[in-house]
């Protein structure tokens, strides 16, 4: 495989080439449905490749994704530990779910999951990054938010019950900087946290002045 080095400029250096993600779409000729769960699909579809060869692709169709970083006055970020059976693991991660409310602004979704989960609510909110969870095998894209300005919910509010994998999930605040060292160090894995973990220490070089508003298009 060649590289920067062997001959290629790397596209930093090739005029006209901006580093953008597009959409883009190629001819399908065919599509197969495997199976249909509660929230994902397995499908197969023969795509069309640039040189005219038709190719399986096999991925699974999921409805997306929401998770949030809220962190206190004193720098901490809230994370929750939970149960996932695929990897078979207790992960660290953020408070997050699924955008599977019709109609519901990502926001909104973002703040049922801190209250749901975590039983706090933030005043202030902003767009931290976008990112697609696996784009090689699933069209799960995610929104993780920055939440500030943190309080917890009286007892008396929360109405949410917590059952199966969420029926004993911990919730810790730990400095950012810490995070960031664990999830360097391999010792949180859960994706949205690793990279809304780094992003949240990124964006805090200019105190968050850069985040785009909490209702920001996904491109």
């Amino acid at each position: 495989m060649s590289g920067a080095g062997e001959g290629q400029d790397p596209v930093e250096g090739v005029e006209g080439v901006d580093v953008v993600d597009v959409p883009e779409e190629w001819k399908v000729v065919s599509s197969t449905e495997h199976f249909r769960a509660r929230v994902i699909t397995g499908v197969t579809d023969a795509v069309v490749m640039p040189d005219a060869e038709i190719v399986n692709r096999d991925y699974v169709t999921h409805p997306g994704s929401v998770a949030v970083v809220a962190l206190d006055e004193g720098g901490r970020v809230l994370l929750i530990r939970q149960y996932r059976h695929p990897a078979r693991r207790l992960l660290w991660e953020l408070p997050a779910g699924l955008r599977d409310v019709e109609g519901e602004p990502l926001q909104a979704g973002a703040a049922r999951e801190l209250a749901e989960e975590a039983g706090y609510r933030a005043g202030t909110w902003h767009t931290l990054v976008d990112a697609f969870t696996s784009p090689g095998m699933t069209d799960e894209r995610t929104r993780i938010f920055l939440a500030r300005d943190v309080t917890p919910i009286p007892e008396g509010e929360l109405d949410f019950v917590h059952r199966h994998e969420e029926a004993d999930m911990p919730v810790v605040w730990i400095p950012l900087s810490d995070a960031v060292r664990r999830a360097m160090a391999g010792m949180i894995h859960n994706s949205q946290a690793v990279a809304g973990i780094l992003a949240a220490y990124a964006a805090s070089a200019d105190g968050f002045a850069s985040l785009r508003p909490a209702d920001a298009p996904e491109a």
